[in-house]
């Protein structure tokens, strides 16, 4: 093999190493920057999934506050009737007591 077929070997030998190193550097970069960029969605999205169940949250407290009003309300309501009832009774209530201790 002459000088020059050697030297020429040589040569693309060492721009195929310069060549394999410049792209293990850049794999490399790759890698870490889609490490850090998976890093920073993974953050952003239970960042955002802690925000959406706080939300959820105040919405099922609201609706729960609702319904127990609603249930208030009713119960107010039935006790109001029954109180009603009761009270249009009680002279019934009171002559029936009256007639009964008259009678002993």
């Amino acid at each position: 093999m002459s000088l020059e077929a050697i030297q020429t070997v040589t040569q693309v030998e060492k721009e195929t190493q310069e060549k394999l190193a410049a792209a293990r550097a850049e794999a490399g970069k790759l890698t870490a920057d889609a490490q850090r960029d998976g890093e920073a969605l993974l953050r952003q999205i239970r960042s955002g999934a802690a925000e959406e169940g706080r939300a959820l949250l105040r919405q099922a407290e609201e609706r729960a506050a609702k319904q127990a009003e609603e249930i208030r309300r009713e119960a107010q309501a039935q006790s109001n009737a029954l109180r009603k009832r009761a009270e249009a009774r009680l002279d019934q209530a009171a002559e029936y007591i009256a007639g009964r201790v008259v009678k002993h």
